[in-house]
């Protein structure tokens, strides 16, 4: 008894931990300006969310909202052509033999202990010399590119595709790709929910490749955008209130994706850790 409730507590108190800033985030972009600091930080004072919400949508002529469009290009985009290139790798590593496969799967599982932080400056330098840096694309095919999700998928499709059930694809006539995207998908559903999920928050959270790839704002993913604004609160000191309620608006995208993933997330998540 006593052991459970340690872990309960313990829980609570990690709990409370991470759901604190989330709570004083919503709190902040409620208030008013003048609110903002003189009040209790974490209790609500004037109601002014919707108005707060609604200037943030339509200052200089809703910047914003092309970020956040941005954003879901990327991380959307990004996330499901990395899931199913990912797919096809590890299926293709786990289901069939030939000559260097241990080889290639070490060099990715390689690339899962890379920072991203320490792929940037390299890319930075091969986009420029295509003159391809400001563009949307020096940001959207760095993040098409998932080892964790190879890993993954190599393991789980070891495990969930038989193979007699591939042979009897062979015999009815199918191809290979067919039977991958007719009947192994099927069985590797929760992996390749998992991997899009992980890579739709990397991409969304990402920050310093588009920081030091880009420099038009009409590119800029949400997270550069509210940096650019709040680097310019001493000028403007209006939008310090804006990048509360832009945060607060920013994270929606991936409540969204979290609560409607959550079921996949959970069972591909448990597959893959007794594999």
């Amino acid at each position: 008894m006593l052991p459970r409730m340690g872990a309960m507590l313990i829980m609570a108190v990690f709990a409370f931990y991470f759901l604190i800033p989330i709570w004083w985030l919503f709190v902040s972009a409620t208030k008013s300006k003048g609110d903002l600091t003189s009040t209790n930080p974490l209790w609500f004072s004037e109601f002014n969310f919707f108005e707060n919400v609604g200037n943030v949508l339509t200052y200089r002529d809703g910047v914003f909202l092309r970020w956040i469009g941005n954003s879901l290009a990327y991380a959307g985009g990004g996330a499901l052509i990395a899931t199913v290139l990912a797919g096809m790798c590890g299926y293709a590593l786990a289901k069939y033999s030939f000559r260097g496969r241990e080889l290639i799967f070490n060099v990715i599982l390689g690339g899962v202990l890379v920072p991203a932080t320490a792929l940037a400056l390299p890319l930075f330098l091969m986009f420029s010399q295509i003159n391809a840096t400001n563009t949307f694309w020096a940001v959207f095919l760095p993040s098409i590119v998932s080892p964790f999700g190879v890993y993954l998928t190599r393991i789980y499709a070891g495990s969930s595709v038989p193979d007699e059930l591939m042979e009897a694809a062979r015999l009815d006539g199918a191809s290979e790709v067919r039977t991958f995207f007719s009947v192994s998908v099927k069985l590797m559903f929760p992996a390749l929910v998992t991997v899009f999920l992980f890579q739709f928050v990397a991409i969304w959270n990402n920050f310093f490749l588009p920081l030091i790839m880009l420099r038009d704002e009409a590119n800029f993913p949400v997270t550069l955008g509210l940096y650019t604004w709040n680097s310019q609160i001493n000028q403007i000191p209006e939008l310090r209130m804006y990048v509360l309620v832009g945060a607060l608006l920013s994270i929606i995208p991936l409540i969204v994706a979290f609560l409607f993933l959550q079921r996949f997330w959970r069972s591909g998540l448990g597959a893959g850790s007794v594999k």
